[in-house]
């Protein structure tokens, strides 16, 4: 169905037993949502899962001449195997399998642009496996480097990096206990003075007891002075995490719990043109109707600042494999269209996860809530 106006109004319960009374308090919302995930007309398969081959953990990056590339990984966890190109804001895509340089790098692969302090722009892909392992390219991704480590032992490469102000980059990421893949798990930082080249020793930035906070983004105020970081809770007992940097990442407020609308895993979180926040992730917000599947939140700052519900959530897109979907990456076009990317199962049967992309504007789901 095409432009269904398919409206849900939310109201949750309190949450009993183990996550206690002050989740309980901060899980009541009216936060309203709209379905596109039956708007076949919207999304377009990038890559198709087959009965076996699973496609996972994709990532985009939007570069100045307007291209977008995405890279993911071959199966759960596994090499960093592919790489899709697109040059019409994600409407068709050349995929091809990774460079051979690529070779040993593999657990969810992150990409980015980022910029010397020289002016000279570089794309960087980050793997979990050989302890943080990094490739970069010169020519826009035409050739890449061979892998080295970085030997920062983690569970996922950096999930997030941010630009600081003496243009220095903060990557953020998560490892488990003692270096190990376990919990609990905590946040991590590493600051790069060359572009992204060579990074300085890790510092522990976020833990929480009782807690494992994850797969942190990491994204500033809209007067620039504040760094925010949202984080997956691991240990599901209750909301999201977040915490904040007025120092430019010196140091971190303590771990608090999101709003509730904003609880769930892997957020990549970005302004949409008229200033609101928009981040798309997989829901696991507690009595959610849409849990397990890709959403989007569409809010703003204050609602962080003063832990209000948000504006509202969209389904994007329908998992067939339960909550087994969702790390993404997100772009706003030129003309503010949104285009979000995921891996998912995408249609019941024998076939496995695929890479789908999802094209809408703000307005339109606006104007679906009659705002």
């Amino acid at each position: 169905m095409f432009f269904l106006k398919r409206i849900h109004w939310l109201v949750s319960l309190f949450i009993a037993g183990s996550m206690g009374t002050a989740w309980a308090q901060t899980d009541r919302s009216n936060l309203p949502w709209v379905d596109l995930s039956e708007q076949q007309d919207r999304q377009v398969v990038v890559a198709s899962g087959t009965p076996e081959l699973y496609h996972g953990h994709p990532t985009t990056v939007q570069l100045a001449d307007g291209r977008i590339i995405c890279t993911w990984s071959r199966g759960h966890g596994g090499k960093a195997d592919f790489i899709a190109e697109s040059s019409d804001g994600g409407k068709s895509w050349v995929t091809r399998e990774a460079p051979d340089t690529w070779q040993g790098m593999s657990n969810c692969p992150s990409i980015y642009q980022l910029t010397d302090q020289g002016g000279k722009s570089r794309l960087f892909v980050f793997c979990q496996t050989p302890k943080m392992g990094q490739s970069y390219s010169e020519d826009g991704g035409k050739s890449w480097s061979d892998v080295r480590s970085l030997e920062k032992p983690c569970v996922m490469a950096f999930s997030s990096i941010v630009q600081l102000k003496n243009g220095d980059y903060l990557g953020m990421y998560h490892r488990g206990y003692q270096d190990e893949d376990r919990a609990p798990l905590t946040l991590w930082q590493s600051i790069s003075h060359d572009g992204g080249l060579t990074w300085e020793p890790s510092v522990l930035t976020g833990e929480k007891e009782g807690y494992s906070p994850c797969e942190p983004c990491v994204f500033r105020s809209p007067d620039g002075k504040r760094l925010i970081c949202v984080a997956r809770e691991n240990n599901r007992r209750g909301h999201s995490l977040m915490m904040f940097s007025d120092d430019e990442g010196e140091s971190w407020s303590s771990l608090e719990p999101t709003p509730w609308g904003l609880t769930g895993d892997r957020h990549v979180i970005k302004y949409l043109p008229d200033g609101r926040l928009i981040a798309v992730f997989r829901d696991m917000a507690p009595n959610s109707p849409t849990k397990g599947h890709f959403v989007a939140w569409i809010g703003n700052y204050k609602d962080l600042r003063e832990g209000t519900s948000g504006q509202y959530r969209i389904k994007l897109l329908h998992s067939f494999a339960g909550s087994d979907c969702g790390y993404p990456g997100v772009e706003i076009l030129p003309d503010g269209t949104v285009l979000a990317v995921t891996y998912i199962k995408y249609h019941p049967g024998k076939e496995r996860h695929s890479i789908v992309a999802v094209r809408f504007k703000p307005e339109e789901t606006d104007a679906l809530l009659g705002k």
